[in-house]
């Protein structure tokens, strides 16, 4: 079987896509599989570290002013589509997978006119453009959320859940191994602070005002990921000084973080509640303000509707991020629900699911 997968754009689009690629290989060893993403985006690094050959189109997306970018896209976007038809009539696959971000649209819109079988995998609450553009085009559309036939049609959507990292998937790992590798105390609570790779300001600066809060909170330790964009302007604060305080620029095994957590505070990103539904772990999530169409705000309250999550506003993170967290680890029945709520939301098997997708459209007559 040849496969192309293509979109990319940020981690949350590109580990999925990967997921989804290294569950094909374990399952057809023999399978090619090419990339097809943005030059200059994540995925151009990313996915030849998870060992697959990869393309970059020219494309970027439409900004909400006037800029010098908006007047190039109609000239990106030409290139990127005759660029694509001559990556897809040379590979010849015989299906074509869409994970969302710019790059996805112009692959599966050629790809679709030729006749090649498409599916879409939308990873958020609240459709992206792309996907959305491309919706009428493809034969199937797995999702992780219900109610997405308000921007899919019904008949195309499979509800698959989110493909996640195998290490976060195996969890074999125990507390006491977290506490050890981040060299933290293991008769301490715990809150781990993800921000994302590059770093999160609005939880950054939450974290540098609660300094007095943690100082009166001894008991309580936190790990806290500043990002590689903050680390040498953070990691100097009182706060990072104290001695219940851990910062690292980045977390390289989330499996043990998430392992030796009692409360995560992070964004609302798709792979991130994903990931927090599988290791069934009490959350305060601060959606980030700066996304197309608010989505991570619509993630959040996915899951604060069904009381699996507590939702803190990107604005008022100084004053509530620090003590939302505090307050639930202060209140056992509190966290205990939030645990089993959110572990009743999670799709363990969502990578494996999306798969059978796929190999039912090559195998469709």
């Amino acid at each position: 079987m040849k496969v192309i997968i293509s979109g990319g754009g940020t981690g949350g689009h590109v580990f999925p896509a990967i997921a989804i690629a290294d569950e094909l290989k374990k399952r057809m060893p023999e399978t090619e599989i090419l990339f097809v993403g943005a030059k200059d985006k994540i995925e151009m690094e990313k996915v030849p570290k998870a060992g697959y050959p990869i393309k970059g189109l020219w494309i970027s997306g439409l900004q909400r002013k006037l800029t010098l970018k908006n007047l190039m896209f109609p000239f990106k976007l030409i290139h990127s589509l005759w660029k694509a038809f001559w990556i897809v009539k040379r590979f010849k696959p015989d299906v074509v997978i869409g994970v969302g971000g710019f790059a996805s649209g112009p692959t599966l819109e050629v790809a679709s006119r030729m006749g090649i079988p498409c599916l879409l995998q939308e990873q958020n609450s609240y459709a992206g453009i792309t996907n959305k553009i491309l919706a009428k085009k493809v034969q199937k559309i797995c999702v992780a959320y219900d109610k997405m036939d308000r921007f899919f049609p019904a008949g195309k959507i499979v509800l698959t859940g989110n493909p996640i990292r195998k290490d976060i998937l195996q969890k074999q790992a125990n507390r006491a191994e977290g506490i050890k590798h981040f060299d933290l105390d293991i008769v301490k609570k715990t809150i781990v602070i993800i921000g994302g790779s590059m770093g999160a300001r609005s939880i950054n600066q939450g974290m540098r005002a609660s300094m007095q809060l943690l100082k009166d909170h001894p008991q309580v330790q936190v790990l806290w990921q500043s990002g590689k964009l903050y680390i040498d302007e953070y990691q100097v604060c009182e706060t990072a000084k104290l001695p219940n305080v851990k910062i690292s620029a980045f977390i390289d095994r989330m499996d043990l973080a998430y392992t030796m957590a009692d409360v995560v505070i992070g964004r609302a990103g798709a792979s991130t509640i994903s990931e927090l539904c599988i290791v069934g772990k009490a959350a305060v999530l601060m959606p980030s303000p700066n996304v197309a169409e608010d989505h991570q705000t619509k993630n959040a309250m996915a899951l604060v509707e069904q009381s699996a999550a507590m939702l803190v506003k990107d604005a008022d993170a100084k004053e509530k991020m620090i003590s939302t967290a505090l307050e639930i680890l202060n209140d056992a029945e509190k966290q205990k629900s939030l645990e089993q709520n959110i572990l009743k939301l999670a799709k363990p098997q969502a990578t494996e699911t999306i798969v059978d997708e796929i190999i039912k459209l090559v195998k469709k007559p």
